[in-house]
């Protein structure tokens, strides 16, 4: 009777594991799928080319645990996305070339076969290897700012790059520098974290570190926020090459709108038994860059009209106009 019971049951926890997971990806989903079709303001239009990106690749998501939820096809592979034509390495070469960066990176190999990639059938295994090789996160933050039309905003294969613009250039950069725990971020912000680096941590860190040597490199990574929860309780951003594709990811926000606990730190202890220290949220967050309003044009002084000139007896196919009745007894064109 018992095992009767169980062979009842299990079938029916199985659905309702498939349902909640299948859930879960809607509502990830669902988060992009709201943004606008036609953005009006210059967040919206950063949040829709980043959400769009996200969903051509079958919206993959980190939760606000730092769990892979969902993930369908991977940077180098054939396989085709979303739209049903694009492969997927296909769509990587683009970010590099609609950002203008794959030409300045020539001395790669395998660079100069992406700039002539297409949808079909050959699979270009150099520049494939290529899209492997080299991280692709910073250029396709550069694609999403420059198909936005972000003024001021200079691509850079390297976020370091825009992070340090917006530190040593505050007055040219359309982005100013945030200190992400005490700034509450919105959508078309970036939240940047440094990778690889045990010596700069956090925002004072990165802060000290571009004082100290405003041009020195730095292993960087950024994601573009693109939405918020209905409750503003959780933020989701987009970032490209986040576990090889454009993800999406969750940070939860308290009630004054500020992020609640970034989750720092490395995923050293992660192992089988030891959950609870994996989370790909778990990094060292260091700025967030503030997306700065648009300024309204200054308004000109209208221009003045031309003084027009016309003729009473006018040459035929000469392009100048018949005066107006009115005006029939002088000529501004002497001789006419």
């Amino acid at each position: 009777m018992e095992m009767l019971r169980v062979h009842r049951i299990l079938p029916a926890l199985l659905l309702l594991a498939m349902l909640s997971l299948a859930a879960g990806k809607a509502t990830a989903a669902g988060v992009c799928t709201q943004a606008p079709a036609t953005p009006d303001s210059l967040a919206a239009r950063i949040a829709a080319i980043a959400c769009r990106e996200n969903t051509l690749w079958f919206s993959p998501f980190i939760d606000a645990q730092g769990r892979m939820a969902s993930m369908t096809v991977s940077e180098a592979e054939t396989a085709r996305l979303d739209d049903g034509a694009t492969p997927a390495w296909k769509r990587v070469a683009d970010y590099w070339r609609g950002s203008g960066l794959l030409w300045g990176m020539g001395n790669s190999a395998g660079a100069s076969e992406c700039g002539y990639a297409t949808n079909d059938g050959y699979p270009s295994p150099a520049c494939r290897a290529f899209l492997v090789d080299k991280p692709w996160s910073a250029a396709f933050v550069s694609y999403v700012m420059v198909q936005a039309g972000v003024p001021g905003f200079r691509p850079s294969a390297s976020h370091v790059d825009y992070v340090r613009d917006a530190y040593v250039h505050p007055d040219s950069s359309p982005y100013t520098f945030a200190d992400p725990d005490t700034t509450a971020p919105a959508i078309g912000d970036l939240l940047c974290y440094v990778r690889g680096s045990s010596t700069v941590a956090g925002y004072a860190g990165l802060t000290a570190f571009l004082g100290a040597d405003p041009n020195g490199g730095l292993a960087m990574h950024c994601d573009i926020a693109v939405a918020a929860s209905p409750a503003r309780d959780k933020l989701y951003l987009v970032g490209g090459n986040v576990l090889q594709g454009v993800t999406l990811r969750t940070l939860p926000l308290n009630r004054n709108g500020l992020f609640w606990a970034l989750p720092r730190g490395s995923n050293l202890g992660c192992a089988p038994g030891s959950e609870a220290s994996c989370s790909f949220n778990r990094q060292n967050w260091a700025v967030l860059l503030k997306l700065k309003p648009l300024q309204p044009l200054r308004s000109a002084p209208l221009p003045q009209p031309p003084t027009t000139q016309c003729c009473v007896n006018c040459v035929v196919g000469s392009g100048v106009p018949r005066c107006p009745a009115q005006g029939a007894g002088r000529s501004l064109l002497p001789g006419r």
